[in-house]
């Protein structure tokens, strides 16, 4: 607020991403959820940060949006000027800082090798995620903006896996209308039907804030008044996109799914709103879908450890890696002080992905997997093996992941996970992974 005021006094306009005009390499200390959602997307073409790491939501957004991105590099806004040239290799999360003209020569050879074998993968856009011996997957993609939906097609895949809703409350002064709530999932619905769309309902807090809600300051907010625990604090904001989505259910293959469940309990009280907005639907004669699927995402260990009484009151399953990792290994995801901690093959993951998805298959629903963990190849054939039932991610990297799965059998992949979870590192169970996944596929990167 205070550099709003000064910039006013002076008579400066504020820079935003949305009216660059030529093509840019972004270099900041920090970018916001709502500085990368609206990033105009043709101009940045990269993006180096001083904060962040790999599951921070701008990570996650450079991810979705497809433009390569380093994060957490600490010192990037001192070293970098403007104007200066900048190579942003996000595959292995270096920034180099003008370059010889032998490098520059290197890492256009290593862009023009890259998009061949990106070539390579569109052949299988049209293809199954099925393995050799006929089991077969649904990988689906993560969206947050519709705008996205041209690129899951692209890459193919098969629905959404996750819709993070809370982008359309981001960057703005007030609450979005029903109305607007409605076109954003009525657009995504009608363009992917007749595949799912699982809209997720707000995830606000954490480090997705917003003014106009006047919360209080938290010292935790990761464990705060965010998510399901938001919604219920605050019916009438809850009520009002539970209307949307059922406004649209009508209109595709839309499912609903609670996030940062903790127990049975709080599925029980948001159902029982949404029952209290289609009953309000009755009364008025507005039509819905009656048969709407209702899901839960876990990713609190305590949701992991009653998972069969949660089961009992949805249709289904999506497990939130970045928040679960988070949580049971104690790290905050966001810290790169301490981003070496954060581990999804730590042993104690494992066991608490294998109990969620055989307490899923217990009770007869289907059971799915939307955190970061689902887009690394690497990682592939253990959640195969595990016996996930989709796979959400990143559009750009459905090819990838497809690839593997289509490369070896679930035979070898339930073998493979059986062997992991024997294992005691997660150094062990990552050279387990290398090994196997270097040998069906040298081309993938691990």
């Amino acid at each position: 607020m205070g550099r709003r005021v000064l910039r006013n006094l002076l008579g400066r306009e504020r820079e935003t991403l949305a009216t660059l005009e030529e093509e840019v390499i972004v270099v900041a200390h920090d970018l916001s959820p709502s500085d990368t959602v609206s990033m105009h997307r043709e101009k940045v073409i990269g993006f180096a940060t001083d904060m962040g790491t790999k599951t921070s939501h701008t990570a996650i957004m450079a991810r979705a949006l497809e433009i390569p991105a380093v994060v957490g590099l600490k010192n990037i806004t001192r070293e970098a000027q403007a104007l200066d040239t900048l190579i942003v290799n996000g595959s292995h999360g270096s920034v180099i800082i003008n370059p010889d003209r032998e490098t520059l020569k290197k890492y256009r050879k290593d862009r023009e090798s890259f998009k061949v074998f990106e070539h390579e993968l569109v052949r299988l856009r049209d293809l199954p995620a099925q393995t050799l011996d006929g089991h077969k997957v649904v990988l689906a993609a993560n969206i947050e903006i519709p705008d996205e939906v041209k690129y899951v097609k692209e890459h193919g895949g098969e629905g959404i896996g996750l819709y993070r809703t809370e982008f359309l409350h981001l960057g703005r002064s007030d609450l979005p209308s029903v109305d607007e709530q409605f076109e954003a999932y009525k657009e995504v619905a009608q363009k992917l039907a007749p595949h799912p769309v699982v809209i997720r309902t707000l995830d606000l807090g954490g480090d997705k804030f917003l003014s106009y809600l006047n919360l209080a300051p938290e010292m935790n907010p990761f464990l705060g008044l965010r998510a399901i625990r938001l919604c219920l604090a605050d019916i009438p904001l809850f009520k009002d996109q539970l209307r949307a989505i059922l406004k649209a259910s009508t209109y595709g293959n839309l499912k609903i799914m609670y996030p940062m469940i903790s127990g049975a309990e709080e599925v029980k009280e948001a159902n029982q709103i949404l029952e209290e907005v289609e009953e309000e639907f009755k009364k008025k004669g507005i039509p819905f879908n009656k048969d709407l699927e209702v899901g839960a995402m876990i990713e609190i260990p305590s949701a992991a450890l009653t998972c069969e009484s949660i089961a009992k009151e949805v249709d289904f399953f999506s497990i939130g890696t970045n928040d679960l990792i988070q949580y049971a290994l104690a790290i905050d995801r966001v810290n790169e002080n301490i981003a070496y901690l954060y581990q999804p093959l730590h042993p104690a993951v494992l066991s608490l992905l294998k109990r969620i998805i055989d307490g899923a298959h217990k009770a007869g629903i289907w059971v799915g997997i939307c955190g970061e963990m689902a887009g690394e190849p690497l990682f592939t054939p253990l959640l195969l093996g595990l016996g996930l039932d989709e796979l959400s991610m990143s559009p750009i990297v459905i090819p990838e992941v497809k690839k593997v799965i289509r490369s070896l059998t679930i035979k070898e992949a339930k073998e493979l996970s059986r062997k992991a979870l024997e294992l005691s590192t997660a150094q062990e169970i990552e050279a387990l992974l290398k090994d196997m996944v270097g040998k069906i596929i040298p081309e993938v990167d691990t």
